[in-house]
């Protein structure tokens, strides 16, 4: 049974938690990163978006003046330095050469924050953004103000590293949004004249290519389903199709650079763009490989296309991806990718915790992988996953005041360590306020603000819940419309209400089971009920006034890994519902990885405020190992520790009381 997202205009979240968080991202996020996207935020990297649009827009602006536009400008790989923003020169391109998609993604979660209330403000904010991008299209619809900037002649001839079509994936995902938000086309308009513009040249009959980092898939597809516009399925299907097929794309297109270099050419086959996941065609991969977003996103895209176009073995492939993302390579927190090293997945079951890299956005593509992947198939794993990144990894990338943010999510910290050791150089032992490479702070920004379509999803006949976030929910069931209040608190227990508060229907209200209960109860009188793959169907009709109540047991869990995950070994941590904890140097002090953890001794649940907010902690008897006056290797003996009560926070909430030492992962 298929399903799909709810309009955000049909949900209002209620929950303290999650309302508390929307509400920092549209009162203090997203004034802070347009602020940033302006460069006025002292002492954060430049952003360079909005120079860069206007700069492209004199360019297109000289070029329909008569032209040609001479660029004063060579490009510089794949990022071009910059002076302060008070010393650039206004003709110039800065930044990376993807900065065009941190504005993208602002609009979009700026979109999404308008379709649940409106914001005269904010909505003019945005339209400004729509503005200078329209301003900086070129006349045949292409929009890259690199491109346009250093030289339009070379657009569309590094599509591997150059990101192009990743920019036009945000656009298109900016405009959909936008439109569902305020009913305005204008941005849709842009984004559909540079869709035909590539669509000009590549697809069926034409040319050959596909992105090198991800997400201009998923995002057509979502123009497909907005517009009905068959146009656009058949291109996302090409790129997917074309992906890592031979004659490699990749391999033309530098082999027409090394030969524009008198450089010799190198083999076409596929097999060396794993990086790139273009390794193989699509339906044929078993393994998440290579940049873990690019792979997050990719997925997104086949779990999009397999529904969509009812293609089994691309189905069969996103289950395999899925299996080795989550099964075999997801951190404990939800996060994915091992390795700083490419910002990729490494081996299977190679998860250290004090290198980890573990990008926020990264954690971001495997929520967007679950939902495509839950509407498809109901399957409480998929949830369980999209829950347990969303609560932990995502979460942690912005501290609870809004205005810094983690780009690497590790789960063990010695600042001492990150500030001396070139090794873990990539570990920030605090947030950062920005970041030159920006994708995470909006990414953050545009799903917590879209979080009712990750929440509920439904059918003609069904709405399901997978993430229980107190909501209001209009909907239908077989034509019947109804209003539903849920209640939830996730942070502090399991228990669960749902009330028909208008209207009327027939149909079925299914609820996941949560991997974090070891059982539950349930009151829905008068209610067909039935358990498949972890969801549990309450079949019949709704009424007004009516009510019924799941009650999960929510017990403090210690997790162990699994015994080929060499880090952790000898070693547990604690979670309780979705929460994972972590020990933080402010409550027990430095050197964490003396602490020893006494798997039997009683878990006390307690609340603590950190910054602002009070959250659930946990207190728990523990040992500690003292530091002796000893030679640096000595005979084996029993140490003789000391006990201590040990404080755990939930991981999210780490690093925002200062510097100091944190651990996932506790010695037994």
């Amino acid at each position: 049974m298929t399903s799909k997202p709810l309009p955000l205009r049909n949900i209002q979240i209620t929950d303290a938690f999650w309302k508390r968080e929307q509400a920092l991202i549209r009162s203090a996020v997203l004034p802070y990163q347009w602020e940033a996207l302006n460069d006025r935020v002292p002492g954060a990297a430049p952003s360079w978006w909005m120079h860069n649009m206007r700069a492209a827009a004199r360019v297109v602006a000289a070029r329909k003046a008569g032209g040609p536009y001479i660029p004063r400008q060579k490009p510089r790989g794949m990022v071009t330095e910059g002076p302060s923003p008070a010393q650039a020169d206004p003709n110039l391109f800065y930044g990376w050469v993807f900065q065009d998609s941190d504005g993208y993604k602002w609009i979009e979660a700026a979109a999404y924050q308008l379709a649940m209330a409106p914001d005269e403000a904010l909505q003019a904010q945005v339209q400004t953004a729509i503005d200078a991008i329209g301003a900086a299209q070129e006349a045949d619809g292409y929009l890259n103000t690199f491109y346009t900037i250093t030289g339009i002649e070379n657009r569309f001839t590094n599509l591997k590293d150059h990101h192009e079509l990743y920019c036009f994936g945000h656009l298109v995902e900016a405009a959909v949004a936008w439109k569902e938000a305020t009913g305005r086309e204008d941005l849709l308009d842009i984004a559909r004249r540079f869709a035909a513009c590539i669509a000009r040249r590549f697809g069926p009959g034409r040319e050959r290519a596909c992105p090198g980092h991800e997400i201009a898939e998923m995002a057509l597809l979502r123009l497909y389903e907005a517009t009905g516009e068959p146009e656009w399925l058949e291109l996302a299907n090409f790129f997917l199709d074309v992906r890592g097929t031979e004659p490699s794309t990749f391999a033309l297109e530098e082999n027409a650079r090394r030969r524009k270099d008198g450089l010799p050419e190198l083999p076409v086959t596929a097999e060396r763009y794993a990086y790139y996941q273009a390794h193989m065609p699509v339906r044929q991969m078993k393994e998440a490989t290579g940049h873990a977003v690019r792979q997050m996103y990719l997925c997104s895209g086949m779990a999009d296309a397999a529904r969509l176009n009812g293609d089994a073995d691309m189905r069969d492939a996103c289950l395999r991806l899925w299996h080795s993302a989550v099964e075999e390579k997801m951190y404990v927190t939800g996060g994915v990718g091992g390795t700083h090293v490419g910002e990729a997945f490494s081996r299977p079951y190679d998860l250290p915790g004090d290198t980890a890299y573990s990008e926020t956005c990264a954690a971001i593509g495997l929520v967007f992988f679950a939902r495509r992947m839950l509407q498809m198939d109901a399957d409480s794993r998929y949830a369980d996953a999209m829950e347990r990144a969303l609560y932990n990894t995502v979460l942690a990338g912005m501290a609870l005041d809004g205005t810094s943010f983690f780009y690497v999510n590790p789960l063990e910290v010695d600042p001492a360590a990150c500030h001396t050791d070139d090794r873990l150089k990539h570990v920030q032992p605090q947030r950062q306020k920005w970041f030159g490479c920006a994708c995470c702070p909006p990414n953050i920004s545009r799903l917590l603000s879209s979080l009712g379509a990750y929440a509920f999803t439904q059918s003609a006949d069904a709405l399901f819940v997978h993430l229980y976030v107190s909501s209001r929910i209009d909907t239908e069931l077989n034509g019947g419309k109804i209003t539903l209040d849920l209640q939830a608190d996730l942070l502090r227990n399991g228990k669960i209400r749902l009330t028909v508060t208008d209207g009327a229907a027939e149909g079925v209200l299914a609820f996941r089971i949560p991997d974090w209960t070891n059982g539950f109860t349930v009151q829905a009188p008068g209610k067909e009920q039935r358990q498949e793959k972890g969801y549990l169907y309450l079949a019949g009709s709704w009424r007004k006034g009516e009510s019924i109540s799941l009650d999960f047991a929510m017990p403090v869990r210690r997790l162990m890994g699994h015994p080929l995950i060499r880090e952790t070994a000898g070693q547990l941590c604690y979670a309780r519902g979705p929460l994972v904890y972590c020990a933080e140097e402010a409550d027990n002090g430095k050197l964490l990885h003396l602490i020893r953890a006494l798997p039997q001794a009683e878990v006390r649940v307690e609340t603590q405020a950190i910054g602002a907010i009070s959250l659930p902690v946990l207190r728990v008897a523990a040992k500690r190992v003292p530091v002796p006056d000893a030679p640096l290797y000595d005979d084996w003996k029993e140490p003789e520790m000391t006990d201590v009560d040990l404080t755990l926070i939930p991981y999210f909430a780490w690093a925002n009381r200062g510097e100091g030492e944190m651990r996932v992962w506790l010695h037994t």
